[in-house]
């Protein structure tokens, strides 16, 4: 299932795209497919938006149960490595840089992942600002961020640095979320009456 969410900012129409695709319960491979079929259709559903305003905006983001170098992500999302020469109905994840630099939003038998994601079309990439774009950090040169502030951390015990849990076990342990929060900033320049 695929939640899609439409409205305009500032005169600009964005769709944002929000899906929990499968989980990896009896394998990574096992449970692919679903987690394929689920991009497939993330997928399609972007193109129908585009294909009737090739202008808009579209965010797909989520939990995806995968790596931005998944298959499902690669092949079902079928998303650009690079921002370069993007077209409109084309699709970028900034994440794939923070995934390569080690960077992750959960961590199992102490293995980070990043299964939290962002993905962008074309007309969110660029550095023309008149229009809403993903903003690039000059410095790091990421478009998007892993929200993992001290509070989010678990303190102490086995899971020490792991995302602070709201329940383990079936009991309340008063966390957060199992999983850090991800964004991106969308700029445009101020039309200040010019």
């Amino acid at each position: 299932d695929v939640l899609r969410a439409s409205g305009y900012i500032d005169g600009e129409l964005f769709h944002f795209l929000v899906a929990h695709w499968s989980s990896r319960s009896g394998g990574e491979a096992k449970s692919m497919p679903n987690r394929l079929a689920s991009a497939r259709v993330m997928r399609q559903v972007s193109d129908s938006l585009l294909a009737v305003n090739k202008d808009a905006k579209v965010i797909l983001m989520g939990d995806f149960n995968d790596d931005p170098v998944s298959k499902s992500i690669k092949e079902g999302v079928k998303i650009k490595e690079s921002t370069k020469n993007l077209k409109h109905n084309d699709l970028f994840t900034p994440m794939l840089k923070l995934y390569k630099e080690g960077v992750g939003t959960l961590a199992y038998r102490d293995v980070w992942n990043l299964f939290d994601i962002l993905v962008v079309n074309g007309n969110l990439v660029g550095n023309d600002y008149k229009t809403f774009k993903m903003y690039i950090d000059p410095r790091t040169k990421n478009g998007a961020f892993v929200f993992n502030k001290e509070f989010l951390l678990q303190s102490d015990g086995p899971y020490k640095n792991y995302p602070f849990r709201t329940i383990v076990g079936g009991e309340y342990q008063g966390g957060y979320s199992d999983h850090f929060p991800v964004y991106l900033y969308l700029v445009k320049e101020a039309n200040l009456g010019k």
